[in-house]
């Protein structure tokens, strides 16, 4: 497996300064944040911006391999928002092809506890999938929903299910244990016998619980507010998540292909050393279980 680092974990670095990072910690690609006004992002649609970010790439030689936008409406009743939002993400799809990057992350919609017209709202989500999957096929890219609280597939089951019912190809599951871990839903057992065949792309980071026993909340959806977190950031190999054995359970499942360090600095900095030293150590971590990883099936 090769390993890649996430923008999230360079807030104060510009893209050609985190390409830069990860080169010097020893990854192989990046996944780049394609949002509006942040530093560690490519602006949407910015076409020369993304033009700047692939020189540099190839100065580093370090190829960028998918983009992560932060788009929600896609699930929207509004037709004008949805229509919004489905244009953001062929943005991104766009962006995507220019860069020879094969993956986007995709947020299933807008989902919180106390929301109503679930059915509709799935039944949009779904629309906007198979209406991009086509789009995405023809520019190499896959889009990788995203196991991911606030939205519609915060949990394995739902992502599976999402997947199988847009059928197509080029949309896949986007593995976040972590997220899983923290919300208290499926064990990485459990996620791969529901979504174990149909991962596309996987996130890679580590925590510690505060209060284990505390119910799971979060009113936003990219991020958890400090009042309602029950856990603390940890670089990878120093928390509760159990790599090894998941990183053995990918394999079983035929998955041998990015690892994305999703390394939260952005949001949560006073939980974590430095992005050089934290991307330097999770990349060492990892590459450590994946070698006795081989060994082992060697023997």
């Amino acid at each position: 497996m090769r390993l890649a680092g996430h923008t999230l974990g360079t807030p104060d670095h510009t893209v050609p300064q985190a390409l830069r990072l990860f080169r010097a910690a020893g990854l192989d690609a990046a996944e780049v944040i394609y949002q509006d006004d942040y530093k560690s992002g490519l602006p949407q649609r910015d076409r020369r911006a993304a033009l700047d970010a692939l020189k540099a790439a190839d100065d580093e030689g370090l190829p960028i391999i998918g983009l992560t936008p932060y788009t929600t409406s896609i699930n929207s009743l509004d037709e004008r928002e949805w229509r919004s939002g489905v244009d953001e993400f062929r943005g991104a799809i766009e962006t995507a092809h220019l860069l020879g990057a094969d993956r986007v992350r995709v947020y299933a919609g807008s989902w919180h506890p106390g929301d109503a017209d679930h059915a509709a709202r799935w039944a949009k989500l779904r629309d906007a999938l198979q209406t991009l999957a086509p789009e995405a096929a023809q520019a190499g890219v896959r889009l990788c929903v995203e196991n991911h609280f606030g939205t519609m597939t915060q949990t394995a089951a739902e992502t599976a299910a999402l997947v199988r019912e847009v059928a197509h190809p080029a949309v896949r599951v986007l593995y976040d244990q972590t997220n899983l871990t923290f919300t208290h839903d499926e064990t990485f057992e459990q996620a791969f016998e529901v979504q174990g065949g149909l991962i596309g792309h996987v996130h890679v980071k580590d925590l510690v619980f505060t209060d284990s026993s505390a119910t799971f909340r979060a009113t936003e959806t990219a991020r958890v507010n400090a009042s309602e977190r029950s856990v603390r950031s940890r670089v990878i190999g120093t928390g509760i998540l159990p790599w090894r054995e998941i990183l053995a359970a990918l394999l079983r499942h035929g998955y041998d292909d990015l690892l994305s360090i999703e390394y939260e600095y952005r949001w949560h900095p006073q939980d974590l050393p430095s992005p050089e030293e934290g991307f330097r150590e999770s990349a060492a971590a990892l590459r450590t279980m994946l070698a006795d990883l081989a060994e082992v099936k060697a023997r």
